[in-house]
């Protein structure tokens, strides 16, 4: 089996694709040790003390290095995790019941959609589903909608998009001018 292994415009993100699937729909952020107990995967990442990030996409994963660590280090290691858990077919997730799951409430975001504002939402949601979620996959990160107040649209960014010194251009510069050409009504895309 080979791993192909990708550079992202986050020089502290690689985004490794294993040549199969790794999540058939949507992708899974797990910023810190706690978020990766849920995944054999990423905690076996984590448990290297020198992962700061994973990210599984559709057909790739990305893994953020800690700050001190160099890639020449940490490459070999993530690709002989990831050889390993593909090769023995290893569960993505732990097994569970949905009694067990519980996600926190993201105390960062606190956007209640308006019913008047459906049109406008289902127009952005739209967009970033069709047009921004898949260029930013190729770099090996994730956009996902969080709300729309006042003119204004927030995402959050995860994997490589989270962190990196390039994403506050791209979210300016690329994806506030594509909504706001489509959807007059918003002013402004902000990051939470």
């Amino acid at each position: 089996m080979l791993i192909q292994t990708e550079q992202t415009p986050n020089p502290s993100t690689r985004k490794f694709l294993p040549g199969r699937t790794v999540m058939e729909t949507g992708g899974r952020d797990f910023p810190t040790l706690e978020s990766a107990e849920a995944s054999p995967l990423a905690e076996a990442l984590f448990a290297t003390q020198m992962v700061d990030g994973v990210y599984f996409g559709r057909d790739f994963v990305s893994v953020s290095a800690a700050p001190t660590v160099e890639w020449s280090q940490l490459e070999p290691i993530v690709l002989e995790i990831l050889l390993d858990h593909f090769v023995t077919e290893a569960p993505l997730f732990k097994p569970g019941s949905a009694a067990e799951i519980s996600v926190a409430p993201d105390a960062s975001v606190q956007f209640e959609d308006r019913e008047e504002d459906a049109d406008i939402i289902a127009q952005i949601k739209e967009l970033i589903e069709t047009r921004v979620r898949p260029a930013v996959a190729q770099d090996g990160g994730d956009i996902v909608y969080r709300g729309y107040q006042d003119n204004k649209v927030y995402l959050e960014l995860q994997g490589a998009c989270s962190g990196c010194p390039s994403s506050t251009i791209t979210l300016k510069n690329g994806i506030e001018g594509l909504i706001k050409h489509y959807v007059p009504e918003v002013e402004s895309v902000e990051a939470v």
